[in-house]
């Protein structure tokens, strides 16, 4: 029988948090006027659930996600995922903890897909950056299972050029899933789908959640994406409203 995490009942710790992270841009000493694209923003995400960050172009939320995901150093406050201080890393430990704690599910396919690996290759490959030896049939099971439950069984040997976008971004779901991490963030992840495809994404990560008990934190402009969160954050003027 399925297991399934009850997002609603279950005692969660926090996956992610920001304490009063700001993010600034320009002047110091270059002249010019300075951009704020996070205010003092703190919040935080519990483990297991699924946030939506919506907001108009230029309100902060890519901002959020990057700061939110190691992406990128906020000028002020402080970041964790799973309890660990993300400026406290050096460059060497923070892209560790992206490779083995972050997935990522990005909007442009050219991001999420690396075309000179097979579908399978492209799956494991923070498995194999991590070290694991690739031919290793565990490792490759782990692939299989994984396009199996994102219903592209069988297609591993193929290149992602020979997928519709929609699948393309099926594949990044079970990357993001490989390492089982603390959280998952989606950048506008149905942004250039048809609702369709769409759907099925937006199904994967809710799955991720309610199966599998990952966080995810997705940054989307489309109402209809956020109306599959638990909950939804609005950015304006680099501050949640």
């Amino acid at each position: 029988m399925e297991s399934t995490v009850d997002t609603n009942t279950a005692v969660r710790a926090t996956a992610l948090s920001l304490e009063s992270v700001s993010r600034r841009y320009g002047r110091r000493g270059g002249g010019g006027r300075e951009a704020i694209a996070l205010d003092a923003v703190s919040c935080a995400v519990p483990a297991g659930s699924f946030t939506a960050v919506v907001g108009p172009s230029g309100s902060g939320k890519s901002t959020f996600l990057q700061c939110a995901a190691g992406l990128d150093r906020p000028t002020a406050g402080t970041v964790r995922v799973g309890g660990t201080d993300l400026g406290s890393l050096s460059e060497a430990a923070l892209t560790r903890l992206r490779r083995d704690r972050i997935g990522f599910v990005f909007q442009s396919h050219a991001l999420n897909l690396v075309p000179s690996l097979n579908i399978e290759e492209n799956v494991v490959l923070p498995l194999v950056l991590a070290g694991a030896d690739p031919t290793d049939e565990r490792v490759l099971a782990r692939g299989r299972d994984l396009l199996a439950r994102v219903g592209l069984a069988g297609r591993g040997g193929q290149g992602p050029a020979t997928l519709s976008g929609g699948q393309q971004q099926r594949v990044a779901v079970a990357r993001a899933l490989v390492t089982e991490p603390d959280v998952i963030f989606a950048d506008e992840p149905t942004a250039s789908l048809d609702p369709e495809s769409a759907s099925l994404v937006l199904g994967l990560l809710r799955d991720a959640v309610r199966i599998d008990g990952r966080t995810v934190v997705m940054v989307t402009h489309d109402p209809v994406a956020a109306s599959w969160a638990d909950t939804v954050l609005t950015m304006d003027g680099g501050r949640l409203r």
